[in-house]
């Protein structure tokens, strides 16, 4: 990746609902960038569209050219069926079970990998969600309010989990809290 991702006045709108209205950024490669803005003004449309999954009505986005994408989406977006270590192999296909067992351990998860992600409570659901994404090969990492629903506990320790697995990588980063974000370490806040 070259030096970032550079933002060239994108614009979104669904019908009459503008959510993005020239918006221009840099974010800085090797870094975790907060994106912050009320809800409903267009974050998660920016990561969808900086995901490929939706295209902008108008503007320019350089630097995104061969990079390999991770994600935490709001939703867990987890195989129900499948086992906690399970879900984590679909993204993570290099990882041995006992590295897959032992980072779940380390988010506070310790004897879950054999058991169906259906069996788990929502805040354990969410951790595997993340896991999965930190364990994939990626250069660049979208956190869509990735703490969202777990206790202040687990939350610091996930967070301190993830800013150690994602250190050196580029990082963008959805969330209303600006704690987190100064947990996370981020290197800017971008206001949408």
């Amino acid at each position: 990746m070259k030096d970032g991702i550079r933002l060239d006045r994108l614009s979104k709108a669904y019908g009459e609902h503008r959510v993005l209205e020239n918006f221009s950024a840099f974010i800085p490669s090797g870094k975790i960038t907060a994106l912050m803005a009320p809800s409903g003004q267009g974050k998660t449309t920016l990561l969808r569209i900086l995901m490929g999954l939706e295209t902008a009505d108008s503007g320019h986005i350089d630097g995104l050219e061969g990079l390999r994408l991770s994600a935490v989406f709001q939703e867990d977006r987890l195989c129900e069926n499948l086992t906690a270590s399970a879900n984590i192999r679909l993204a993570a296909p290099r990882k041995n079970p006992e590295e897959i067992s032992h980072a779940l351990q380390a988010i506070g998860l310790e004897g879950v990998s054999r058991q169906p992600v259906r069996e788990l409570s929502g805040g354990m659901r969410r951790r595997v969600a993340i896991l999965r994404a930190l364990l994939a090969d990626y250069d660049l990492l979208f956190l869509d309010e990735p703490f969202k629903g777990l206790d202040e506990v687990t939350k610091e320790l996930v967070i301190r989990d993830t800013r150690q697995r994602a250190a050196g990588k580029t990082v963008l980063l959805v969330t209303h809290d600006k704690e987190e974000a100064d947990a996370m370490g981020a290197c800017q806040i971008l206001e949408l």
